[in-house]
Parts: C-alpha cells; sequence; structure tokens
C-alpha cells in the first residue's frame, strides 16, 4: 500500500492526473497502523519464546494476549476503513456525487485492493492466535 500510485496523463504530458495512497487519509492510516502491527509482531517474539519455554509463567503471557487484542483492534480498523474507501473507489456514490475512480485508475485499485485483503487475512489470523493463546493460559 505504500508505495500505490498510478499516473494518467491527460491530453498532454503536462496536464496529468495522479491517484497515490497518501491523497486519502484513511490509506495513510492503514500504512502506519500495519507498520506499528507488524513492529509489534517482531518485538514481541523474544517474549513468545519465553512464554514457550517457561509454560508457568502467567504474566508474560497475559501481557501478549492484552496487546496482541489490541492489536487484532488496530488491524481490524485499519482494514475495515480502508475496506470502505475501496467500495466507494469501485462504486462510487451518486447520492454524494462521488465518481468511481476505478474504471480509469485500475492499477492502483488493484493494489490496493490487495492490500486490503492481506490485512483482512492477517485479522483472522491474529484472531487466531488470540484465541490459541487464551486457552494455552487458561490450561495453566
Amino acid at each position: 500500500m505504500g508505495t500505490t500510485e498510478q499516473t494518467l496523463p491527460f491530453f498532454t504530458q503536462f496536464f496529468q492526473f495522479q491517484a497515490s495512497y497518501d491523497d486519502l487519509p484513511t490509506f495513510s492510516f492503514f500504512v502506519i497502523a500495519m507498520a506499528i502491527v507488524t513492529s509489534y509482531l517482531i518485538l514481541s517474539a523474544p517474549f513468545s519464546i519465553v512464554c514457550i519455554a517457561r509454560p508457568l509463567a502467567v504474566g508474560p503471557r497475559l501481557l501478549l494476549i492484552i496487546f496482541d487484542t489490541v492489536m487484532v483492534t488496530l488491524t481490524t480498523s485499519a482494514a475495515g476503513s480502508s475496506a470502505a474507501i475501496i467500495y466507494l473507489a469501485h462504486n462510487g456514490n451518486s447520492a454524494a456525487n462521488w465518481l468511481a475512480i476505478c474504471q480509469q485508475f485500475d492499477d492502483f485499485c488493484q493494489r490496493i485492493s490487495g492490500a486490503v485483503v492481506a490485512a483482512s487475512i492477517t485479522v483472522v489470523l491474529l484472531i487466531f492466535m488470540v484465541v490459541l493463546s487464551a486457552v494455552a493460559l487458561r490450561k495453566h
């Protein structure tokens, strides 16, 4: 998503239409939120290893479950808000006089749609991880 942009020439090379992810604050939020989630997942790996090595350590496991749940929430909000904007980009809204832009900016729309699909899959995997961690915590 962070590198997504497309330029369409209009009449001459000096007058062009451009679509970029940072044109819409929702996509900027998506990029920042996914960077935070990715950073958290990388930084939480050592704590996860500690929880595997010491299964009776309840404190680190509970902390991981809490932060994992926050990351699920952040990922869900980023994916959901971006999905709403992508829906408008594909279909438009005649009541608000917003035109669908995906007929013209097809590469742009495909890339942002792919990023949101990947984020939605990430939400499902993170929810599975939180449930699995909660079940493991309950056993001990």
